[in-house]
């Protein structure tokens, strides 16, 4: 089996913020829905070889049924697909670029709940709630 063309990533972080839903037209006509969100990576050494890639949740994925649990500061674990997202610096014109991640799937390490609590992923597991997405 050949690897060429290959592009599957796995990258660990923070969620900045809540995954936010919305309703997007395909080129077909159909509509579907995504779910946004940026995750910061932290560097292996030290904060200053830190980064942030967004993150795009397509409806119908694996990852898109771990949508109730992407809350604010969650310690998540994403596989995807990366791309390069150039764009021009507001603060002085330099060319740079960013990452926007297409995820296929997500493992929960670390959750805060709404309360504020967190729970490791055994506990999320054990959990007998359903969840409705």
């Amino acid at each position: 089996m050949s690897s060429a063309g290959l592009n599957k990533w796995t990258v660990s972080g923070n969620l900045a913020a809540d995954a936010a839903v919305k309703t997007v037209a395909l080129r077909s006509g159909h509509q579907t829905q995504v779910a946004d969100a940026t995750i910061y990576v932290r560097g292996i050494k030290d904060r200053n070889g830190s980064f942030t890639i967004k993150l795009s949740i397509w409806e119908g994925s694996a990852a898109w049924r771990k949508l109730p649990f992407l809350k604010k500061g969650s310690l998540i674990i994403c596989t995807g697909s990366v791309e390069p997202t150039p764009y021009v610096s507001k603060a002085d014109g330099t060319p740079k670029a960013g990452l926007t991640m297409n995820v296929l799937d997500i493992d929960l390490d670390v959750v805060r709940d709404p309360d504020g609590e967190t729970r490791d992923n055994n506990s999320i597991a054990n959990n007998k709630t359903p969840v409705a997405v």
